[in-house]
């Protein structure tokens, strides 16, 4: 059960879970039609009780339920590790078994080589920083921090560098030129009210839109006080498009039990985390463990075996074995399944909607 039931259709409508897989189907005097088939991506963080991360686990060492249906991994990923791809060619059975180490698997014909190339290019790290009246206090020491972490990111990861008070502004769309989000970090200054939910909401719409492994960074100094948005509608938005969101505020905020509780709620139900940083110093550490965490995820996909539910769908992440039981997994907990991008090659526009799974 999603931990953010309510959801606003109007929000969810123009968006699509994953990648889109194109395939073409064409008969005689019928439009050509364009169906999409969507890969679930998971981005997973596995611990031990003392929160130590477990590396160089083996795609079998995963089983992933849908709905309690066990999915068949399609690709497998350790922190900035190539895309392993876990298809077979030869026809094998669809039964949910992941592909041997020692195979040369591929994926099926239908997988588009952008989608593939995706699959490799790093994180898509958004940073979305509160430059609100809250931010009076510590705002050099908030950007020195934020510098600091996008000095740290990898060369292959992409940042985009956005803030918000009362409005939206984007100082840096997505790039790999750290230079002009430096300069984006620097030129920002602090102002008005506070709408982190309507600037939240913003920027998983345009994080979306983008294929591979997407984060938000969200440096909030104080509670939402001019958003029209509910954090339930942000939420369960960035779990849909399997969006991860991190979160670091501060002790003062923490005094907000309101807040608090979104946050932390937020950032669990995405995959995310959330900190509490009493000073500079702390903060600097939470960027530091959130860059630790980009590089030791696990990025697992899947095509979804056919479900007919077309509501919330609850996702489950173990590893298996005796030794899996004491590990503690990291990861969204469902989505929603967004209506499907369909596309004709007729003048009139007649198009054929499809379903999840690309079956009618």
């Amino acid at each position: 059960m999603s931990k953010f039931p309510i959801v606003s259709g109007c929000i969810l409508a123009s968006f699509v879970l994953g990648f889109g897989v194109q395939t073409a189907t064409t008969q005689e005097s019928e439009p050509d039609i364009q169906v999409f088939v969507n890969m679930v991506q998971l981005n997973v963080a596995v611990t031990d009780n003392k929160g130590n991360y477990i590396t160089h686990l083996r795609p079998e060492d995963f089983e992933i339920r849908e709905d309690g249906i066990v999915e068949k991994l399609a690709t497998f990923e350790e922190g900035d590790e190539p895309t392993r791809r876990l298809f077979e060619s030869n026809g094998r059975s669809s039964d949910p078994a992941v592909a041997p180490r020692s195979k040369t698997p591929e994926l099926p014909d239908s997988a588009s080589a952008s989608e593939l190339s995706s699959l490799v290019a790093g994180s898509n790290v958004f940073i979305l920083f509160d430059t609100s009246n809250y931010m009076y206090r510590g705002f050099v020491f908030a950007q020195d921090s934020i510098s600091d972490f996008v000095r740290s990111l990898e060369r292959a990861d992409k940042v985009a560098f956005y803030s918000y008070s009362r409005d939206l502004s984007r100082a840096a769309s997505l790039t790999d030129d750290r230079m002009r989000v430096l300069q984006g970090v620097r030129s920002t200054v602090a102002g008005d009210d506070a709408a982190l939910y309507n600037s939240l909401l913003l920027t998983v719409k345009e994080a979306a839109q983008y294929q591979g492994r997407k984060v938000i960074v969200v440096f909030s100094n104080g509670p939402d006080n001019a958003s029209v948005v509910p954090p339930e509608d942000v939420a369960e938005l960035a779990q849909s498009t399997g969006i991860v969101i991190y979160m670091i505020s501060t002790r003062e905020a923490q005094l907000d039990p309101v807040s608090t509780a979104v946050f932390q709620r937020m950032t669990a139900a995405t995959g995310g985390k959330v900190y509490f940083a009493k000073n500079w110093r702390e903060e600097k550490q939470a960027f530091a463990s959130i860059r630790d965490d980009l590089a030791r995820l696990y990025s697992l996909s899947y095509y979804p075996r056919p479900n007919s539910n077309r509501g919330w769908r609850e996702i489950s992440v173990k590893v298996v074995g005796e030794k899996g039981k004491k590990y503690r997994i990291r990861t969204r907990n469902g989505y929603r399944p967004l209506p499907m991008r369909f596309t004709s090659g007729t003048s009139a526009g007649i198009s054929v909607p499809r379903s999840q799974n690309g079956s009618e």
